[in-house]
């Protein structure tokens, strides 16, 4: 039993294509909850989601969506509105994360090192060639915004960056083609400000696409990776310089590439990372001492409102009447 027991509204399910791990990941979570003693209240995150807040009381609201209106700002939001503290970042931070594009150039800004990359749409699908020019190949190719690896591919020559890039194009308006980096991948595990640890990701086949990422045996996973000592601690810095930069709070997994040649890349900060039995999260919590209803309990501890609240009229008036007030005061001063 938890010493601060509440009722958790965990959202789960949502409109984008990564509907399904979303409800692996709202199942396992309300089930750590009502272990810990908390009063858990599942809600299924469809169109009417506002009407359903509305009519649900709840204390808190355990975020477990994935992908478009969940990770992106727009659930968070509405929850600023309605009042309802919630996990994960807020409203910014979540939709500057969930564009890649966005997150890639505030990196850049902030000397966050990242792959090369441009972005093309429809329209620049039929000029591909003379679009990608010398950038070279192999090239990642994914959706703007999107998740679990959903519409990811690798191009290794023009015609297959056609393909690519057009399967890309049916998960977003914009397509974000990056230079392959061969390497390591690295997931960085940070929890409330405070980097837990990492994980080596090493797919037994291909690339650690969406059939990688959830089903057993697919994927190889180190705690921690097999890096030297300096330079690992130099992972950790990168991926919380990462966190920082975007503005995130609560949880968040940061993906990174570490090569041979003593370079490391960012690849992108998850704002809600997967609480699957196969998610890295866990993973790397379950390495620091944490188990999973730690995690949970932890990540539940964090949950906040983001924004001011807003000011009544009333407030507003005794505000306007306290500076005139101090107008009236530096008048007076002035005279005498």
């Amino acid at each position: 039993m938890t010493a601060s027991r509440r009722r958790v509204g965990v959202l789960l399910g949502g409109l984008s294509a990564e509907r399904e791990v979303s409800l692996r990941t709202g199942e396992s979570v309300a089930a750590a909850l009502e272990e810990r003693g908390h009063e858990v209240v599942k809600i299924f995150v469809d169109r009417d989601v506002d009407q359903v807040l509305r009519q649900t009381p709840i204390d808190v609201a355990w975020i477990a969506l994935h992908g478009r209106w969940g990770e992106d700002g727009c659930i968070q939001g509405l929850l600023e509105m309605l009042g309802i503290p919630y996990t994960g970042s807020g409203v910014l931070a979540s939709a500057l994360a969930m564009d890649k594009l966005k997150a890639k150039e505030l990196f850049r800004l902030h000397n966050v090192p990242t792959p090369p990359y441009y972005v093309v749409d429809a329209e620049g699908l039929s000029e591909i060639d003379e679009v990608h020019g010398s950038f070279g190949f192999p090239v990642v190719v994914k959706p703007r915004r999107e998740g679990s690896s959903i519409g990811v591919s690798i191009a290794r020559d023009l015609p297959d960056l056609g393909r690519a890039v057009e399967d890309a194009l049916r998960f977003d308006p914009h397509a974000l083609v990056e230079r392959f980096v061969r390497g390591k991948e690295i997931a960085v595990g940070i929890v409330d400000g405070r980097v837990l640890g990492s994980v080596e990701i090493a797919p037994k086949k291909g690339f650690y696409d969406y059939q990688a990422k959830y089903q057993k045996g697919m994927t190889d996973y180190y705690l921690p990776p097999r890096l030297e000592p300096t330079r690992y601690l130099g992972v950790l810095q990168i991926a919380a310089r990462a966190h920082e930069v975007l503005g995130c709070t609560g949880a968040s997994r940061v993906d990174l590439l570490v090569t041979e040649g003593q370079n490391e890349y960012v690849l992108e900060v998850n704002t809600l990372p997967g609480m699957t039995t196969t998610s890295l999260l866990p993973k790397i919590a379950r390495s620091a001492g944490m188990d999973f209803g730690d995690l949970c309990e932890a990540i539940l501890a964090s949950a906040k409102l983001h924004a001011a609240p807003p000011r009544t009229l009333d407030e507003e008036a005794e505000t306007q009447m306290d500076s005139h007030s101090m107008e009236v005061l530096a008048a007076a001063k002035l005279a005498s």
